[in-house]
């Protein structure tokens, strides 16, 4: 879901809950809804990621969302990216 939507679904007060997810050395947010999860994505339909979770945080916030669950279960910071 891209950020406009998200923007609308927060504006409106169907996002129970916020996470930011550390996968590797990067992070994604998640938002839970009554209907399940949703992923932030770009305008392409990619999965929108942050290198660093305060950008990620500043993204949260500016979304006007005030509280946000962090997970760094499967964080590995000096983890390079594979490119294919």
């Amino acid at each position: 879901m891209d950020e406009r939507m998200l923007r609308a679904l927060v504006a409106a007060g169907a996002i129970r809950n916020v996470s930011i997810i550390a996968c590797g050395a990067r992070f994604h947010v998640e938002a839970k809804t009554l209907n399940g999860a949703v992923t932030a994505e770009t305008r392409k339909g990619k999965v929108k990621t942050w290198v660093s979770l305060d950008a990620a945080a500043r993204w949260v916030r500016g979304l006007g969302v005030g509280a946000a669950h962090v997970n760094l279960t499967h964080w590995q910071p000096a983890q390079r990216e594979m490119t294919v």
